[in-house]
């Protein structure tokens, strides 16, 4: 049996990007640049913990196109194991279109997945998710992340839930949650409330997950573990590129240091180092992604105040 540091669970998808001088509206305008590249909130997280130096394995779908062989390759190339993907025969894999902005790097995406199954629950490999470190979703799958996260729990096992949209079955994997950190407008939508410092603390008293937290863009984030409230700033960026996949990877950078130390503020500023090297490149993938050698200079660069 393969062992893993880091498995990812959920989306993945070839992402379309175009980098454009203004995002259009019922107008036309040139692209500036075009890429293809894989793509996907739990795809860019698991790649991302692979360019960190975790050993890393993805678990989902894709179809028996040429889009499905680009995004198995493109793993393979990043350092991501994907014997855990599942190709359906006569399936269309996910695609992703992305509209950058030029001068902010500020992004528009939509996504279809045309069809293709998700994981079911007795298509997760338990075996190898119970010896993992870290179970990292992102509420697509849903059968089969639930699947996985009970068996991850069990066996000890982190459950990483980047909570950024509701979905299906996502009241079933928020008790099932260590580390639930949401983007800012999942957690005030889930609470009803306007205060997201509230809202984390709420949503910490119903579940009591390790750690529970918000994302706010360029206002940074704000994690509560039941005793300590920390508020960690964004770093400041020179010149923006892309926002794609920023959130994905503070997941990852959040969760590696947690396996590390237990310090929120530690943590915290680590994801938010991650992220901001990455805003320098295109996509949310490697070579954007830093290494760790990447992020420990940008931290030191930067101590803590």
């Amino acid at each position: 049996m393969k062992r893993f540091d880091y498995i990812g669970l959920g989306f993945c998808s070839n992402d379309h990007l175009a980098v454009l001088p203004f995002i259009p509206m019922d107008t036309k305008v040139k692209m500036l640049s075009h890429a293809i590249m894989g793509g996907g909130p739990a795809a860019n997280s698991t790649a991302g913990a692979a360019t960190l130096g975790m050993s890393a394995a993805f678990a989902g779908t894709v179809g028996d196109d040429a889009d499905g062989r680009m995004i198995l390759a493109d793993f393979a190339a990043q350092g991501v194991d994907t014997s855990m993907v599942r190709v359906r025969p006569g399936a269309t894999s996910a695609i992703a279109y992305l509209w950058v902005e030029e001068k902010t790097g500020n992004r528009s995406c939509a996504w279809t997945r045309e069809g293709l199954d998700e994981l079911t629950a007795d298509e997760i490999d338990a075996e190898t998710i119970s010896a993992a470190k870290v179970l990292h979703l992102d509420g697509h799958n849903a059968a089969g992340a639930i699947a996985a996260a009970k068996v991850a729990r069990e066996a000890g096992v982190l459950v990483n839930y980047d909570a950024g949209t509701h979905r299906d079955g996502m009241q079933e994997l928020l008790p099932l949650a260590d580390l639930l950190i949401c983007s800012e407008e999942f957690i005030l939508k889930l609470t009803g409330l306007k205060d997201a410092e509230e809202a984390v603390r709420q949503v910490w008293t119903k579940y009591r997950p390790k750690v529970c937290g918000a994302t706010m863009g360029v206002r940074g984030s704000m994690c509560f573990d039941g005793k300590d409230f920390v508020k960690c700033p964004a770093f400041k960026v020179d010149k923006v590129v892309d926002t794609t996949g920023c959130g994905d990877l503070f997941h990852t950078g959040f969760a590696v240091r947690w396996l590390e130390t237990h310090d929120l503020m530690e943590c915290q500023r680590f994801g938010a180092a991650v992220s901001a090297i990455k805003c320098r490149g295109l996509s949310g993938r490697p070579p954007s992604a830093p290494t760790r050698a990447e992020v420990e200079a940008f931290l030191s660069a930067r101590p803590a105040a």
